[in-house]
């Protein structure tokens, strides 16, 4: 345990926005639901052993009204999918209208180790992380490459994270 956190339990939700897999499989949740297709969400269920998963379509009500919801039973939430520039892309734009604090050094920090995998297309991700009713939401980009990358950043810091954003210490 780290100086600044204290020993609690993280409970991890997934969302996964797409609107081309929600049109093939329409609303799902649970974890034990997620379609075999999304690699991403799967790989963050595994590896940060969610409780929760949706799959929501490239809208923001549906964004905003699934994180508010799942909110209410996990510590974080990461969203894969909808963080690029194309116009359909609004994962972004709906997590900032329920934030109250940004954690700006996420995205800094994702988009640097990416441009050492990627190179200058790096620029082109709009990985963030900001904090609501005490609780932290991460949006990475759809690409299993991108998820490997998030949850080698999110995983060791998630009870520092919520230690800080609940107030605990």
């Amino acid at each position: 345990m780290k100086e600044h956190e204290v020993e609690i339990e993280v409970k991890v939700g997934v969302i996964t926005v797409s609107t081309s897999r929600w049109s093939k499989f329409g609303d799902i949740s649970g974890v034990e639901n997620i379609p075999e297709e999304d690699r991403s969400g799967k790989i963050l269920a595994e590896e940060l052993n969610c409780v929760d998963y949706r799959l929501v379509p490239d809208d923001m009500s549906k964004i905003i009204s699934a994180i508010l919801d799942m909110l209410k039973n996990v510590d974080v939430i990461v969203t894969t999918g909808g963080t690029g520039i194309s116009p359909k892309d609004v994962t972004i734009e709906a997590v900032k209208m329920i934030v109250e604090k940004e954690m700006e050094g996420f995205g800094e920090l994702f988009r640097l180790l990416s441009y050492n995998e990627i190179g200058e297309a790096a620029m082109l991700t709009r990985a963030f992380a900001g904090i609501s009713k005490g609780k932290a939401i991460f949006c990475l980009p759809g690409s299993e490459r991108a998820v490997r990358l998030g949850v080698r950043l999110i995983k060791p810091q998630l009870k520092h994270i919520v230690t800080h954003a609940k107030g605990l210490r």
